[in-house]
């Protein structure tokens, strides 16, 4: 929630001061239609009865043009103090989702205030600017209206700042006072479940994502540690224990998180055609869903581009969720894609000298447009057995709806003969349709080596 004191309106001031001329020169521009007719109305019958002689329609005249002199007078020394404040429920929603925004204002002066209208600025994308007009507000009282967004465009969209507008009651004059305060509304990609398969390669250890690499390989290799309460008496190990000359048991298994990297092709030369349909659209919000999947699984996640960028970037060789919240990990991986635009590489070496450093474990990649050179980088990805997953989106395809395109087939060949697991994205098709069928080829696939504990 985000509160602001609108600026208090002019003080008193001595006559001829600069502020206060200034404020009144503004305050006259703020005369409605209304008031500028009912002035030039009045200076019209004022020179129409100079002319004519008519005293009655000189009368006239000045009542017509004294009372929205009188109005901007009155609105201009008015003295009021307002607090407004917004809140976004929720701050971050998914593309296509509606979020509500709470808007409370607070008379916090002692007198009532007049006809308040209320608006506040929004980017077109997310609607309409909202309009309201509230009633007198009473001193100490509150008034509280809301009104929803939506957006079809991923990205960060700011919300202000407030502006209320005051107005008497013969609608001669409006004066607009802004609040300072921002909001912001971050849109993320829409994300789709998908179902929990077994990925060829994937770990195969005790637990959702994970494995138990035992410490020890043999008796003699042991490490023990001092008992502890509560430790089970058949973990005890009496050689120890008699070296020692206290009681020792066997350190436990150490568990180890997998891992799990999300490669994303951001390449503008890799995509054509754009809007929320798009074949770069389906592959942001294709990494959403596996990042946010592979999470809830128990896996450390990290998200690659062609840029060769990580996020969450510096620690736990760049992977979030092994020492990080879970939920704080989501939302940062989320914020990021929120924001993700093509790049103006046009190679993956950046990201294929990430890759190269050590065992990432499960690799899914969503690839655009690969040309010869770049199909066999990628097919190079793949570390020695660990899962890959590629999602191949041929840009021509999507754009024309048409069958994959004999290259397309050709570059499906090179991955899976590199020991990818491949698939080619038609439009319109569900992520969870394809991961299924990775989960499928992989129960008939052979089995992976090993490295580092990992299968």
């Amino acid at each position: 929630m985000t509160t602001a004191a609108a600026p208090q309106g002019p003080a008193p001031r001595v006559a001829g001061d600069d502020g206060d001329r200034g404020g009144l020169r503004a305050a006259l521009g703020g005369l409605t239609t209304r008031g500028r007719s009912f002035l030039a109305a009045g200076v019209a019958a004022a020179a129409c009865a100079y002319v004519l002689g008519q005293g009655d329609l000189l009368r006239v005249g000045l009542l017509l043009a004294v009372l929205p002199l009188i109005c901007v007078f009155v609105l201009h020394r008015t003295r009021y103090r307002v607090a407004g404040s917004r809140r976004l429920a929720p701050r971050r929603v998914e593309t296509g989702t509606e979020a509500r925004v709470h808007l409370r204002m607070d008379n916090v002066s002692r007198l009532p205030t007049g006809l308040l209208m209320l608006q506040d600025h929004v980017p077109y994308m997310l609607g309409p600017r909202p309009r309201f007009v509230l009633d007198r507000v009473e001193a100490g009282g509150r008034r509280e209206v809301s009104y929803r967004v939506r957006s079809d465009l991923r990205g960060r969209f700011p919300l202000g700042p407030l502006q209320l507008r005051l107005s008497d009651p013969f609608g001669m004059c409006e004066l607009t006072r802004s609040f300072s305060a921002y909001d912001t509304l971050t849109v993320i990609p829409r994300t789709e479940p998908l179902p929990p398969v077994k990925l060829a390669g994937e770990s195969a250890g005790h637990g959702e994502g994970q494995q138990r690499a035992l410490a020890l390989a043999g008796d003699d290799d042991i490490i023990p540690r001092a008992y502890r309460h509560g430790d089970d008496l058949r973990r005890v190990h009496w050689r120890s224990t008699a070296r020692y000359g206290e009681l020792m048991v066997r350190r436990e298994e150490q568990p180890q998180r997998a891992r799990c990297t999300v490669l994303l092709d951001t390449r503008r030369i890799a995509y054509e055609g754009g809007g929320p349909d798009s074949a770069f659209e389906w592959a942001v919000s294709g990494a959403a869903s596996v990042l946010t999947h592979m999470l809830e699984r128990g896996y450390a996640v990290r998200l690659l581009t062609d840029t060769g960028s990580t996020v969450p970037g510096e620690g736990a060789e760049g992977f979030a969720g092994a020492g990080h919240d879970t939920a704080e990990a989501a939302g940062l991986l989320m914020d990021t894609l929120a924001v993700v635009d093509h790049s103006d590489g046009a190679g993956l070496s950046r990201a294929y000298d990430v890759l190269r450093g050590g065992h990432e474990g499960l690799l899914v990649a969503f690839v655009g447009d690969l040309d010869e050179e770049q199909a066999a980088l990628a097919a190079r990805m793949r570390q020695r057995g660990g899962a890959a997953v590629a999602f191949l989106l041929d840009s021509g395809t999507w754009l024309t709806g048409g069958a994959v395109a004999g290259a397309v087939e050709d570059r499906l060949r090179r991955l899976r003969e590199a020991g990818w697991q491949a698939f080619a994205v038609p439009p319109g098709v569900r992520l969870a349709e394809l991961w299924q069928q990775a989960g499928g080829a992989a129960g008939h696939a052979p089995a992976a080596d090993t490295y580092g504990g990992w299968s």
